[in-house]
């Protein structure tokens, strides 16, 4: 099942996409896809409600497409988590996972405009699995149970300013909270239709070439591991998201190559995911 929110910014409404690609109004059903739908979401149901025609369809043309999960309570993310990522930075692979914290407010859609911060030197680029939390967590134990708090997976880039990042001071958030640094979606993609999550394929390419070619094989943490451990240090609520870190090709790693600049085009995709397109402008 795939689900996301349509409509201008504020406006969005929800929408589920049937087995025949077809896409159905939820307003009826829910008032937005946040967490308390997602915690209260019957996929089994609500699949039964799309084959029998208790949907109305939506046409989709022309329309925005927005996050798919409305103004998340926080977003985590996890840093150095690709194999292949760590050896281009020149780092250890960590021990634990390393963790920080995006403002929600970051959160756009997958084709809004991403806004390079006033002050910038390095805007960066970086795709991602997201983890969309759809059931309270804290401490839990197993990687099955981990699994049962998952509502699902979208695509997304964490966009990343390195000089705040690393050159102001050695905080992470900093490089990380500039408005529209988390474009989400296209699509929050249910459980059942991931068979994996550790193997799926993610590129990004700038103005046509191609940056980041990946895979989530090579996480160091895998998502469940992730889940688990985080729930011993926060506690997890619907509709919170977890950025699970990205494979190597960001333009840190390669010295000499530009930096993001105002009129920029970025687009990637995450395997059975969709895709994004962000042009760049300036705050």
């Amino acid at each position: 099942m795939k689900l996301l929110r349509v409509g201008p910014v504020g406006a969005e409404r929800p929408v589920v996409l049937g087995r025949d690609g077809a896409a159905y109004d939820l307003s009826g059903r829910a008032a937005d896809i946040d967490g308390a739908f997602l915690a209260g979401l019957d996929r089994v149901a609500l699949a039964a409600a799309v084959e029998a025609g208790e949907l109305p369809r939506t046409d989709l043309a022309g329309q925005r497409v927005g996050a798919p999960v409305a103004r998340p309570g926080k977003v985590v993310g996890i840093g150095l988590n690709y194999r292949d990522h760590a050896a281009e930075a020149g780092a250890p692979l960590p021990e634990e996972p390393v963790v920080f914290l995006k403002p929600s407010n970051t959160v756009v859609g997958p084709e809004d405009e991403v806004l390079v911060p006033r002050g910038s030197e390095k805007t960066d680029y970086e795709v991602e699995l997201a983890v969309v939390i759809g059931r309270t967590a804290r401490y839990l134990e197993s990687h099955r149970e981990a699994a049962e708090v998952i509502a699902g997976y979208a695509a997304v880039n964490d966009v990343t300013e390195r000089a705040f990042q690393f050159e102001r001071g050695g905080q992470w958030d900093k490089g990380k909270s500039a408005e529209t640094f988390t474009p989400l979606g296209p699509w929050l993609v249910t459980p059942d239709e991931v068979a994996d999550p550790q193997a799926l394929g993610l590129r990004l390419w700038v103005n046509g070439q191609l940056r980041q070619d990946g895979n989530t094989a090579q996480m160091v943490f895998p998502v469940l591991e992730i889940v688990r451990y985080l729930s011993h240090f926060m506690v997890l609520e619907p509709g919170d998201v977890i950025i699970t870190g990205t494979p190597a090709g960001v333009t840190l790693g390669h010295p000499g190559t530009p930096f993001l600049r105002p009129s920029d085009v970025v687009e990637l995709e995450v395997e059975g995911l969709g895709r994004q397109r962000q042009v760049l402008g300036k705050a």
